[in-house]
């Protein structure tokens, strides 16, 4: 007998959004967490748009937003000209400053209120595969002892123990850049959003909830592999007023730290019963603050793979699609956060030039600026089908098409598939192919962006993605819809 049907091994983000979305689809779950209580040190500062848009597919993203400081751009590389977030095809054009601690404390109590075991102080030490289940091998303030379950998920951070017992290697370059921050009153503050690049070296100021700013930067004596010590006020001092001509005022220091460069890929997500998430499966310099956001958008790929294999309506060969699909969105994180290491430690001459050069383009071409923002923000993920025939939507990302009085958000569910009938007349009689984990809607879009006007229906996954499409003037949908079926339900 399974004790739970799921063990996530790290109460942070991801692992607490996953456990909230297990329990949304009806599985049981348990956290073990080796912390006794949450950091007050927050590492991840930034939500993104794609986050956000996750969370209001669950109807959950008020309290973030409410809580959370809108800051209308971000940075590519600390580039002295921002991405604009307002150009963004979403509700939610916008990045949010909200300490982790308080994310993490939104997601805990949503995980709790939907019956998410937590358990604190407790760390998974390692594991044994079953033929038919997993005996996940705990320990806590009681000693020792083992949990049954179905999956365990590792979402323990870049030292994973469950990527160790898993065998699963994790290759990558080693740090060679060491990052400092500080989170501070300043008496002075700068304007929201303020760099500062030049051959004394890098400084970014980023406002916080709560009265503080958070001060990131490099200078060239930080391109080294030799730990100097611990980061201290008078030396976050002498660095700001290097590179920026000032100290902005800077007192009662919250949390000063450094951080390194490496980069490090896991090479599978996935081992037998074995899961990896966020940190665990991928390790990269903190650029753009993107960690937390992929991390938590791995959770959502997993989470309702896990459920619908676990409740019976899909085929057990859907696990197999969660390292197809997010190890190369895993690629592109890393090799995008070396790129943007290159250009933050560009202090030469020849290095100030490029970034110039870069910089102009991304405020000269709009088209350059909306790319590079909707990679940032994870809008632009996508998982292309192997079919050549699919319709070019497949796999994109769903927008929030207006359907009657109500937003595609609102409708998503974490324990079905959505199927839309968008031809607002029902011609396509799509309610008969109602079953466990597929729902159906009808309805003509509201003005729908240009790539979604001719479609006539559409399949979207619990996680929003695009799962099959159809226009009106294409091919039988029936037929193509009950191939896209037999690939996703039993």
């Amino acid at each position: 007998m399974l004790n739970h049907q799921v063990v996530v091994a790290g109460g942070g983000p991801v692992g607490l959004w996953l456990a909230a979305e297990l329990r949304r689809a009806g599985i049981t779950v348990v956290v073990a967490e080796q912390r006794t209580a949450r950091d007050p040190r927050s590492r991840a500062l930034t939500v993104h748009p794609r986050t956000i848009e996750t969370f209001a597919s669950r109807g959950v993203h008020e309290p973030f937003v409410s809580e959370g400081m809108p800051l209308p751009g971000g940075h590519f590389g600390a580039l002295e000209t921002r991405l604009d977030f307002r150009r963004l095809p979403s509700p939610f054009p916008y990045t949010l400053s909200l300490p982790q601690e308080r994310t993490e404390a939104l997601l805990e109590q949503q995980a709790l209120d939907l019956g998410a075991d937590i358990l604190r102080g407790h760390q998974v030490t390692g594991y044994t595969e079953h033929t038919d289940h997993i005996a996940v091998h705990i320990t806590g303030p009681d000693g020792p002892r083992t949990l049954r379950a179905a999956h365990l998920v590792g979402c323990d951070g870049t030292r994973s123990t469950v990527r160790a017992a898993a065998g699963i290697s994790c290759p990558g370059t080693p740090s060679t850049v060491l990052g400092w921050l500080g989170d501070v009153v300043l008496d002075e503050p700068p304007a929201p959003g303020s760099s500062w690049f030049g051959a004394t070296g890098l400084l970014m100021a980023v406002p916080v909830p709560g009265g503080v700013h958070r001060l990131v930067g490099i200078t060239p004596r930080d391109l080294t592999t030799t730990w100097p010590g611990d980061l201290t006020l008078d030396e976050l001092r002498r660095n700001a007023i290097a590179v920026a001509g000032t100290d902005f005022g800077m007192r009662d220091p919250v949390w000063l730290s450094r951080f390194g460069n490496a980069t490090r890929l896991a090479d599978r997500y996935r081992e037998g019963r074995v899961f990896l998430a966020g940190d665990a499966a991928h390790q990269h310099f903190p650029a753009g603050g993107v960690g937390m956001n992929v991390g938590i958008q791995d959770a959502a790929n997993l989470a309702w793979k896990l459920a619908a294999t676990l409740n019976g309506w899909a085929p057990d060969t859907l696990l197999d699609t969660y390292h197809a699909e997010r190890h190369p969105v895993g690629v592109d994180l890393t090799a995008t956060s070396r790129a943007q290491v290159a250009l933050m430690t560009a202090f030469g001459a020849e290095g100030r030039d490029l970034r110039r050069l870069f910089a102009r383009l991304i405020s000269a071409l709009p088209d350059l600026n909306d790319r590079l923002a909707a990679e940032v923000g994870s809008l632009a993920v996508s998982y292309p089908s192997a079919d050549p025939g699919a319709h070019p939507l497949t796999g994109t990302r769903a927008p929030d098409l207006r359907i009657g009085d109500t937003g595609l958000f609102a409708l998503l569910r974490a324990d079905s598939y959505l199927l839309l009938d968008l031809s607002g007349d029902d011609t396509l009689a799509l309610g008969r192919f109602t079953r466990p984990g597929l729902r159906v809607h009808g309805g003509a879009p509201q003005s729908p962006p240009a790539d979604w006007a001719g479609v006539q229906a559409a399949l979207v996954r619990p996680d929003g993605h695009v799962a099959w499409a159809a226009d009106r003037h294409g091919t039988d949908p029936v037929a193509g819809l009950r191939t896209a079926l037999v690939t996703t339900h039993r």
